[in-house]
């Protein structure tokens, strides 16, 4: 399956140094321009939007609108969760995808979260053994190695992805993490990590939105047992986040503060690097267009 991953773009040596955008799905199924959206994208010069979709939504369709709307930008999902859709439902997707753009997208798989299938009243089975059972059925349906990539935070995990995906999709981290992301999964596996970025530059301001925006994921056992192998503590995690913790995750600031974030991403081994633009108006809907575009000046050149 070597020789697909160069031929569809998803392999390291193709996509290092490349930007890609990230959001969740909601906000594209509310926002009525998004094949316009992608278009814009796609012309600056980004070149993956990844779809967050955890839970059933609009996920396979809002790829196909995108894809449908652009010639050469890739979309992947970030991530679909192997607990809320089935195999069928999932091979089912991405076939549909393929036939009409083929080599143009990458189903990203995660395992969610105990918190969460314990509140729907579900069954959380061993994370590695589910997605191993998942990976089995794609396999049986012909969806190969290199046309998925799992969200990877452990080192268990990321050595899964390694060995049966293109690669990794880190979430809710850092630097620090890409770095050994990158020694975990050797220099040809793909790795993508999410960064949240912010354009505001006032510090009080920009904090104060990065812990809305970061308070589910502090109470989530895999991202916080995730900070602390990085070097926080529980009094870092605490209370929303510590400024330390806040910084670290959220690269706020203007638009060259966040660009040296993202080139830290790249210098610690990212292939693409995924920007998360959380919004700096209060209220904000739809798709951040103006901060893609101040930030394509920053980054794309």
């Amino acid at each position: 399956m070597a020789g697909n991953r160069a031929e569809n773009g998803f392999d390291g040596a193709a996509v290092r140094g490349r930007i890609g955008l990230w959001e969740r799905v909601d906000r594209f199924s509310s926002d009525p321009d998004v094949g316009a959206a992608a278009a814009e994208a796609e012309s600056l010069g980004y070149s993956t939007v990844w779809i967050g979709g955890a839970f059933p939504g609009h996920l396979f369709e809002n790829a196909r609108t995108i894809l449908d709307a652009t010639e050469q930008l890739r979309v992947a999902s970030g991530i679909l969760n192997i607990r809320a859709f089935t195999a069928a439902d999932a091979i089912a997707g991405v076939e549909e995808l393929e036939k009409a753009h083929p080599g143009r997208f990458l189903l990203g798989l995660g395992v969610s979260h105990a918190e969460f299938m314990r509140r729907e009243g579900m069954e959380f089975l061993p994370p590695l053994a589910a997605m191993r059972a998942f990976l089995d059925a794609l396999d049986a349906a012909g969806i190969g190695k290199d046309r998925r990539v799992l969200a990877a935070l452990g080192p268990k995990m990321l050595e899964l992805a390694g060995e049966r995906s293109v690669g990794a999709h880190p979430y809710f981290t850092t630097p620090e993490h890409t770095a050994s992301a990158r020694a975990a999964l050797g220099a040809d596996a793909f790795l993508a990590p999410e960064q949240k970025v912010l354009l505001e530059t006032d510090a009080d301001k920009a904090r104060a939105i990065a812990r809305d925006a970061m308070g589910m994921y502090l109470r989530l056992a895999n991202y916080t047992a995730s900070l602390k192998r990085l070097g926080f503590t529980d009094a870092d995690i605490a209370d929303g986040g510590s400024d330390r913790l806040v910084d670290a995750i959220v690269a706020w600031g203007d638009e060259e503060t966040v660009a040296e974030r993202v080139r830290a991403h790249l210098a610690a081994g990212a292939d693409e690097v995924t920007l998360h633009v959380l919004p700096s108006r209060e209220g904000a809907t739809g798709l951040p267009r103006d901060e893609w575009r101040r930030l394509a000046g920053a980054l794309l050149g």
